[in-house]
């Protein structure tokens, strides 16, 4: 398979005020993550909140800027094209956003917030050719084709994401980025979201970049998991493997508290003590020692590196696997 996406090396750091005094510093919000998703793959970025999950999805849609690293849609070379440039870019790359309720414009009707897209891009002669396509998209995401009539208020939660994901779909992407996309929805509505994501990503080809916190959805959807810790990818890998046998014991930690439907079932819960170290002063060496079971004291001076583990190209950043393959 071709990658759809690569990214390499990426950061994103904001300046901020702290103190009495208003003193500078800099907030780590992406640290230097690499990662490649390949068509017709779903790749999910996983972590707690503020981790730079949402980050790293902004900075590769160019709704705020790389501090450095190098971004490749389809070959394209993203983060030095000038905003003036994107648009031919944004056709490849469209995004799904998290709150239905606000990405949708509530004074337009359905058929002109699907029909946007195609516009703005010359898919369609005529009205009636962009009526057409607007009634296949809406088809394509179960939703009635008289909706088309209709303004998105109307609706509801999931029903909207529906028509979030049909205006995304209108440019035919490459690679749709879902920015906690199913987070804001009941429990049984995220199902049909995940199951129309699966349906779609099937029938269309599409590579999806999944961002989420819900390690339950993401087992569901996904091909491999990137997991981050306070703005780096410290393992990532296919999804079989990361979710029976994870190698991080932040990854440990974060699959140990996926909540269990059978009551009679026993898992061992690993409870991390302390709290999440600002990303304005992180912890020198492995980011994740002042809170991890197992560090030692190399773990303070050196910050371990995404090394292979294995064939399959399983890669994990921790001292206590350097040097170890299976």
């Amino acid at each position: 398979m071709s990658s759809v996406l690569e990214v390499f090396n990426l950061k994103k750091y904001y300046l901020v005020r702290t103190g009495l005094f208003g003193r500078s510093a800099q907030v780590h919000a992406v640290d230097d993550v690499s990662f490649r998703v390949e068509a017709g793959e779903t790749l999910s970025i996983v972590g707690e909140s503020g981790c730079g999950k949402s980050t790293v999805g902004r900075t590769i849609l160019r709704l705020v800027e790389p501090t450095a690293g190098e971004i490749y849609l389809d070959g394209w070379r993203v983060d030095t094209v000038p905003i003036q440039g994107m648009r031919r870019l944004r056709k490849k790359l469209q995004v799904v956003y998290q709150d239905p309720f606000s990405s949708l414009n509530p004074r337009l009707s359905v058929r002109d917030i699907v029909a946007e897209p195609l516009e703005n891009f010359g898919m369609g002669q005529s009205r009636s050719e962009i009526d057409d396509q607007v009634a296949d998209l809406l088809d394509k995401v179960r939703l009635p084709r008289d909706a088309m009539k209709r303004l998105s208020h109307e609706f509801s939660g999931g029903q909207r994401q529906r028509i979030g994901i049909a205006r995304a779909l209108a440019p035919k992407p490459d690679i749709i980025i879902c920015d906690e996309a199913v987070s804001a929805l009941d429990v049984s509505v995220k199902a049909q979201i995940v199951n129309l994501f699966t349906d779609l990503q099937q029938e269309l080809g599409l590579a999806l970049l999944f961002i989420s916190h819900d390690l339950a959805i993401v087992e569901h959807l996904t091909h491999r998991v990137a997991v981050m810790y306070l703005g780096q990818i410290i393992e990532i890998g296919d999804r079989r493997t990361m979710f029976s046998a994870p190698k991080h014991p932040y990854t440990q930690a974060l699959l140990s508290s996926i909540p269990i439907a059978d009551p009679k079932a026993k898992r061992n819960r690993l409870v991390l003590n302390g709290e999440v170290p600002s990303p304005i002063n992180p912890p020198s060496g492995c980011r994740f020692r002042t809170r991890c079971p197992q560090a030692f004291d190399r773990c303070a001076v050196e910050m371990p590196k995404l090394a292979q583990l294995r064939v399959d190209g399983h890669q994990v950043a921790c001292h206590l696997h350097e040097g170890q393959s299976d």
